[in-house]
């Protein structure tokens, strides 16, 4: 029996760009789902460059102009993979044709143009959702159930940190395409949006909310040239941050983010202790979760690492036999096949727009904290 499909519209091809269309043509070869990712178009301004890229990765064709993928009734979904300044007027726009929205993080610029979003897809009904590919990790996931199902007790700590090394050279330019990210205008933030928000998200999906919190940023190299001007700027984006925080649940929490770690390019980490056990977590071993449970015999206790690899755990029955490990683009795939089956059952996959709204807050919070260098609440 044919499985209905579903057309998909992508803006943008950059890195996501090519981590979504690999986890749209992969998803339907391992997932059994009611509905089949058909890639309908690529889009971007430049139209030779989106043509090698609708080329190499097999959309039927393309298109300059967003608009256009609106205007199309072949086109059911439209996925955001553009700078952050971009996110909003397209994710209106789609909403307002009725286009299912898959849309990069950070959700928006800030809070009130998050809200206008959340506001618009709610109105128009269309199902939406953010890509905040690091829940669908399966060692992460477990680390969910494992707290859902009380083995860690009361939390008292949350701490994690993503760093990275890659902008430390004073001769790197900002803004234009692949660096884009250190241009405030295009991001809107630097680390805080870009690193800090995947923190912010997972912290909130296996802790809960943030009331309060309490950051320090820093932008080490005050001038780059820019690419699309040719002249030396200010530069406005941070390089660093470091926030405090209180969470609703009563536990403490500490996060730290740098493009500034000599020796890193993408290390993010998290622990979480409770009064039962603590867990802890590196993307650069994503497949294995630490363990601590202080209930084992004390000649025996200590730290386990679990190969998060076998037919029980989440997703991997989908994958290859037990002990073969997945990597970092299988977490797209996880979230490509989350959505389709929200459609399905009707209970969409999160987080959505609403949901990314919130971690939007707190990286309000956490910029207002820096600039005033005080205690600031979420709102």
């Amino acid at each position: 029996m044919a499985k209905q499909p579903l057309n998909i519209g992508i803006v943008g091809y950059g890195f996501m760009g090519r981590a979504h269309s690999n986890a749209y043509k992969q998803v339907a070869q391992f997932f059994d789902l009611a509905r089949t990712p058909v890639l309908k178009a690529a889009c971007a301004r430049d139209a030779a460059k989106v043509k090698a890229f609708a080329d190499t990765w097999g959309y039927e064709s393309t298109e300059t102009d967003w608009r256009r993928l609106l205007d199309r009734k072949d086109i059911d979904c439209i996925d955001i993979c553009t700078p952050n300044n971009a996110h909003a007027e397209i994710a209106l726009a789609a909403a307002q044709a009725g286009k299912m929205i898959l849309c990069e993080k950070p959700l928006a610029m800030n809070g009130p143009e998050g809200l206008k979003m959340v506001q618009a897809v709610e109105k128009a009904k269309v199902p939406n959702m953010v890509w905040y590919n690091y829940r669908r990790v399966p060692a992460c996931t477990l680390a969910r159930q494992l707290i859902d199902e009380g083995r860690l007790g009361k939390i008292f700590h949350y701490r994690a940190n993503f760093l990275q090394d890659w902008t430390i050279s004073a001769d790197l330019p900002q803004g234009g395409a692949g660096l884009w990210r250190l241009d405030v205008a295009a991001a809107g933030s630097g680390v805080t949006g870009d690193l800090l928000a995947h923190c912010i998200d997972t912290a909130l999906w296996l802790n809960g909310g943030i009331k309060d919190v309490c950051a320090m940023t820093e932008t080490f190299i005050k001038e780059r040239k820019h690419t699309l001007t040719g002249k030396v700027e200010k530069v406005a984006i941070d390089d660093a941050c470091a926030f405090l925080c209180h969470f609703k649940n009563g536990s403490l929490g500490l996060f730290e983010s740098t493009r500034y770690a000599r020796g890193h390019k993408a290390l993010y980490t998290f622990e979480i202790n409770g009064e039962k056990a603590s867990i802890k977590w590196d993307l650069h071993d994503l497949h294995r979760l630490e363990y601590f449970d202080h209930k084992d015999e004390s000649r025996i206790r200590g730290w386990h690492k679990l190969h998060v690899t076998d037919g029980d755990h989440p997703y991997m029955g989908k994958w290859w036999v037990p002990g073969l490990q997945i990597g970092y683009e299988s977490s797209f795939v996880h979230q490509v096949a989350d959505f389709i089956d929200g459609l399905t059952t009707g209970k969409p996959a999160q987080p959505d727009f609403r949901n990314a709204y919130e971690t939007q807050l707190v990286l309000d919070a956490i910029l207002d904290s820096a600039k005033g260098r005080q205690w600031q609440e979420v709102k």
